[in-house]
């Protein structure tokens, strides 16, 4: 596979791909492992109490990014979206040891230029990422929601 600037590729059939040092983020949701995105999310503030069975049925309806280094997924993203003005991003999570390197950015990078949503608004919801998000164009705001 041979990755073009800024490391996108784009593979047969409607797969992208971007590298990042020895990472592959793809769009691909036959790569995913749903446990391994279930148990980084266990960690997280926002999604430790995810069950495993509504990890995988968010993951079925959003567009989704997976990070791999030789294989093994090491971290995720996912967008939730209309497909027409605006894109939810959300469960930006990268495994703990893999942290540091960029793969966050990178992710995100690949999420905000993606052809199926980078026109539309993006918008998200953080507790403690604002300065990742706000190199990306996105404004501090106050954000609600209701909650069932």
């Amino acid at each position: 596979m041979q990755f073009l600037e800024g490391g996108l590729s784009r593979t047969t059939g409607d797969v992208m791909e971007w590298k990042h040092l020895d990472y592959i983020i793809s769009d691909d949701k036959s790569l995913i492992n749903p446990a391994a995105v279930h148990g980084f999310l266990r960690a997280s503030y926002w999604a430790a109490d995810r069950s495993l069975e509504t990890v995988q049925k968010s993951i079925e309806n959003s567009l989704c990014f997976g990070a791999y280094l030789d294989g093994e997924q090491v971290g995720f993203a996912r967008a939730v979206t209309d497909g027409a003005t605006t894109a939810f991003l959300a469960d930006v999570i990268i495994e703990q040891s893999h942290r540091g390197r960029g793969l966050g950015k990178k992710v995100v990078a690949a999420a905000m230029e993606h052809p199926e949503i980078a026109e539309l608004t993006h918008i998200l919801k953080t507790k403690d990422a604002h300065g990742l998000y706000e190199q990306f164009g996105f404004i501090r705001s106050e954000f609600m929601m209701r909650r069932r």
